[in-house]
């Protein structure tokens, strides 16, 4: 039975991946502190990476192939046989963010701006942890390959491991990744079918007016104004050309006009950046052309000029079905029905796993980390929750053995 979920608790789980790789949980805190203690922003990995190859090696892995995506890490391990040759894909994400850690612990970051604010460190762990335990016991029928990837905080990392020929030199039939998540409870796992995650889009607005003097506002086409009828218009395009039921969201986030010291002076242009989050494609085409149709329009009432500048950055992150349930299962035999949720709420963020999802059926899961109360994602004095280490490792490993099984004797 599962302990008493609380962060100061140590998480208990079914199966002898859980109780195998829980004997080497100190060391797993360890290396997941000194990555916490190291950040690196994507595509600069260098530290992790290095960190990453050699506690692969260290695990007696078959085969550790770095510079995959810049400074991507792919670790092979072969099972006990391989009869089936199958092959089954395990990611971790590896980058840091820009932020300034406000914890006081001994393994808080030594880079000035710099912060694992997301639980990579712990991601990482979790999966040398699993690499571990297949290594030594290779209780598995094929071929295991863990992909450590760079850059999944807005460099899409996972886009450049493709490109650089991920799924060519290791074409495995599925691929599955994991992120902690501080709203569930240690000792669970939450999953879906279908979306887990938006599609992000970053859209930029150019209002090009007519500048002149404050006090002869008539002289001038202020573009100001314009962007203020923008801001409030565009709200328009969710409540009135969403369906309640498909989700959306239009936020423009920064707005960049005229000179704070110049009190009397009309700028010629103003500019406004945010975002749209979508879960389906023809909704996300819809916003998008919606949004230039309205901005245009608005800007012209005004006599000025509107250009829309769309840019889509990450696809949505979609599950495909039979790889849902097949995870799902595996997270039932790990931690019981009772602690797997299998219609968690999709989230409105972002992960660049879904261009892996786009060449690959696979399925992305959550793992509770916190539970009410706890510090959320990006935030300056966020840590991962080393109790689950063991726990994420042996949901690693379990995927892996109950996708490929070993022929009974």
């Amino acid at each position: 039975m599962l302990a008493p979920v609380t962060s100061h608790t140590r998480t208990l789980a079914h199966g002898r991946p859980f109780a195998h790789i829980t004997q080497f949980h100190p060391e797993l805190t360890a290396f997941r502190r000194d990555l916490h203690a190291h950040p690196e922003l994507g595509f600069e990995e260098v530290y992790t990476s290095a960190r990453v190859q050699e506690a692969l090696r260290l695990c007696r892995v078959d085969e550790v192939h770095a510079g995959v995506g810049k400074t991507g890490v792919v670790g092979v391990i072969r099972g006990r046989t391989n009869t089936s040759g199958r092959m089954i894909g395990l990611r971790a994400d590896m980058d840091a963010l820009t932020m300034t850690e406000n914890n006081d612990f001994p393994w808080k970051s030594a880079r000035s701006g710099m912060m694992h604010g997301c639980g990579h460190d712990g991601h990482v762990a979790m999966l040398v942890g699993a690499a571990r335990y297949l290594a030594e016991t290779r209780n598995f029928d094929g071929t295991a390959v863990l992909v450590f990837q760079p850059g999944e905080e807005g460099f899409a990392g996972a886009k450049a491991m493709i490109e650089d020929g991920l799924f060519q030199r290791w074409p495995v039939e599925s691929i599955y990744a994991m992120h902690n998540w501080p709203g569930l409870k240690p000792g669970c796992f939450g999953i879906r079918p279908e979306a887990m995650m938006a599609a992000a889009d970053r859209v930029s607005i150019e209002i090009t007016g007519k500048g002149g003097h404050g006090a002869h506002a008539y002289l001038a086409v202020d573009p100001v104004l314009v962007a203020a009828h923008i801001i409030t218009a565009v709200q328009s395009i969710v409540s009135r050309n969403v369906r309640p039921i498909d989700g959306a969201v239009v936020s423009l986030c920064a707005m960049q006009a005229g000179d704070l010291h110049a009190m009397s002076v009309i700028p010629g242009k103003a500019t406004l950046v945010g975002t749209v989050r979508t879960f389906r494609p023809e909704v996300q085409a819809m916003v998008e052309r919606r949004l230039n149709e309205l901005c245009s329009a608005v800007a012209l009432g005004f006599g000025a000029t509107a250009t829309v500048h769309y840019e889509r950055i990450y696809p949505a992150t979609v599950n495909t079905e039979r790889e849902t349930e097949f995870a799902g299962n595996v997270a039932e035999s790990l931690v019981g029905p009772e602690n797997v949720v299998r219609d968690m709420e999709p989230s409105m963020g972002a992960e660049d796993f879904s261009f892996m999802l786009q060449a690959k059926p696979g399925a992305y899961l959550r793992i509770g980390q916190g539970g009410e109360g706890s510090c959320m994602l990006h935030m300056s004095r966020y840590d991962f929750n080393d109790e689950i280490l063991p726990l994420g490792a042996a949901l690693h490993a379990g995927l892996v053995e109950q996708a490929m099984p070993l022929a009974a004797p």
